[in-house]
């Protein structure tokens, strides 16, 4: 039964323990991805966002790169947690890439020359609501998801390996399987302490 999106919001969590299984066909997948992408909101409508969805080798390929970068710059003896981390992530059924497309950006830095300081701010927003919706959606066809952030160190070899445009900018990668181990409870700020109502 599917979850209405209260429960999806709740329920959504950073699931490390996740598996190659399939828990949904490959072509729902890409239904989430194509209505996030197509539906999500950006500032000025400019719909920056870029998305690549890995399946398969590809995703497994995805963090052998991630894997032989780390190697390059954690010291050899006390690689061993950061490998087991990358192969939890491997471990999975796919990921999803991030990316935004800094030709929009400058276009409309251009454009608007006013604003033109908050486009890459209103950028990363763009890519951050994407991300939730994608993540929120994946947990209610019952995957596990968690958003890592290896960019600066895999981006150049992940444009080439899968031949993405120069100016798509990495942003983050979601690596998702069936879920294995359950996250800890989640710990809650007071909400007096965060939220303000006047009336």
């Amino acid at each position: 039964m599917s979850k209405d999106f209260f429960t999806a919001v709740a329920d959504r969590r950073t699931f490390y323990g996740i598996s190659k299984e399939a828990v949904v066909p490959d072509d729902r997948i890409k239904e989430i991805i194509d209505h996030a992408v197509k539906h999500t909101p950006s500032a000025f409508n400019s719909q920056s966002a870029r998305v690549v969805l890995l399946l398969g080798k590809h995703h497994d390929k995805l963090w052998d790169i991630t894997k032989e970068a780390l190697r390059k710059v954690v010291p050899a003896d006390k690689f061993s947690p950061t490998e087991d981390k990358i192969n939890s992530f491997r471990s999975g059924y796919g990921t999803v890439l991030f990316f935004e497309d800094n030709n929009v950006v400058e276009s409309l830095q251009q454009q608007f020359a006013l604003y033109k300081d908050n486009f890459p701010i209103w950028s990363q927003q763009a890519s951050g609501m994407h991300q939730f919706v994608i993540w929120t959606a994946l947990e209610i066809d019952e995957f596990g998801a968690s958003l890592q952030h290896y960019n600066e160190l895999i981006e150049t070899d992940v444009k080439k390996e899968w031949n993405i445009p120069d100016n798509w900018k990495l942003i983050a990668q979601m690596p998702f399987g069936k879920p294995t181990a359950q996250p800890d409870e989640k710990q809650f700020q007071p909400l007096e302490d965060r939220i303000k109502v006047f009336k």
